[in-house]
């Protein structure tokens, strides 16, 4: 059998656009990992992150991403963190499973992280990111060793400090999501930033960043010169564009889901996120995150997210699933909702 890294290693080489799922913490887990390998899928997987700090462990739920993975896409593994044993420690620990290859998180904009200085908030510090890309490399011998970053802190003008430092330590593969940490996800993304790091490290760029369509995707990689594209927000509202935009890259037509196919991918979602034991009302309470995400695209007025906000039981919930998705009208799936308070607009984005 093919091991992962093998896997991506091909990927690499290969010459049609990568797509990788980007990881999204309590989202990217093994059973919405299997769902969205039924739609296409992704050519890789990124766990959510492992958090790292001295007595760490790998926690098992997400270990289990990889261990448990059968969909036969490779898996990223990802850590998270700023203490340097620890970190070479749980890399150490991660090349004993299958996994393609082993992330570092430099973008993570939750404030619960940054302020631990981890994750987007170690680029407040080139030289920290230094060192540690330097023990990682180190430590990582038998799998890949890829970094997602974001351009800043707070300020883009770190950016060209970081590519220097990208490049010294012979990443295999750099996703850069085209925003700072303070932009999170409300501002536009800076692409030519993206370009700029396709043009200064040695290594494959992938690019990160409100990809929301199979035209989106093919004008990002047109701009950027990246060698692939990362998704997140916009795989979960549309679990068919992966396999949209390979169609679209190779010149085919494809056919937007129709409102009764998006109707059995939420049932389908439903089914796979379900766990015995757990409360209704704790389950349709879970559901409704992925709703923020697949709502933006359901009606321009807001009507689906006003209403699925406000139900608690699993009748209601697909009382107004039904009633706005019942249909055979095609959907782009693309953001289209106009008329939300900024509070509503907050609750949809905020991975």
């Amino acid at each position: 059998m093919t091991s992962p890294t093998t896997q991506l290693d091909r990927l690499l080489q290969g010459s049609a656009p990568i797509l990788a799922l980007a990881p999204m913490q309590d989202i990217t887990d093994l059973p919405f990992m299997r769902l969205i390998a039924g739609y296409g899928g992704p050519d890789v997987f990124y766990t959510e992150y492992f958090r790292v700090y001295k007595g760490s462990h790998l926690i098992k739920t997400i270990l289990s991403s990889v261990t448990g993975n059968s969909t036969g896409i490779p898996v990223i593994a990802q850590m998270i963190g700023n203490d340097i044993p620890s970190l070479v420690r749980t890399a150490n620990e991660l090349q004993q499973f299958p996994v393609a290859g082993i992330d570092l998180n430099l973008g993570c904009p939750a404030p619960i992280v940054y302020r631990k200085c981890a994750g987007g908030g170690l680029l407040r510090n080139p030289n920290e990111v230094d060192a540690i890309l330097g023990h990682l490399r180190q430590a990582i011998t038998t799998t890949k060793f890829t970094v997602k970053t974001r351009l800043g802190f707070d300020s883009t003008e770190v950016f060209p400090k970081l590519l220097p430092i990208f490049a010294k330590h012979s990443l295999d593969l750099l996703t850069v999501h085209g925003r700072t940490v303070a932009e999170k996800y409300f501002s536009e993304v800076h692409y030519d930033l993206i370009a700029r790091a396709v043009d200064s490290v040695p290594c494959p760029v992938l690019a990160n960043g409100n990809i929301f369509s199979a035209q989106k995707g093919a004008d990002v990689l047109q701009t950027t010169g990246a060698r692939g594209l990362m998704i997140g927000r916009g795989a979960i509202r549309n679990p068919w564009l992966f396999q949209q935009i390979r169609q679209h890259c190779a010149g085919q037509a494809f056919n937007a889901p129709r409102g009764f196919e998006v109707l059995a991918y939420v049932q389908a979602l439903y089914d796979a996120l379900c766990s015995p034991g757990v409360r209704e009302a704790s389950q349709v309470q879970k559901l409704k995150k992925y709703m923020n995400f697949l709502g933006l695209g359901v009606d321009p007025d807001g009507g689906f997210l006003h209403q699925i906000r406000r139900v608690s039981t699993r009748a209601d919930f697909f009382r107004v699933c039904e009633t706005f998705l019942h249909h055979d009208r095609p959907m782009t799936l693309e953001p289209c909702v106009r008329n939300l308070a900024p509070a509503d607009m907050l609750a949809g984005e905020h991975l």
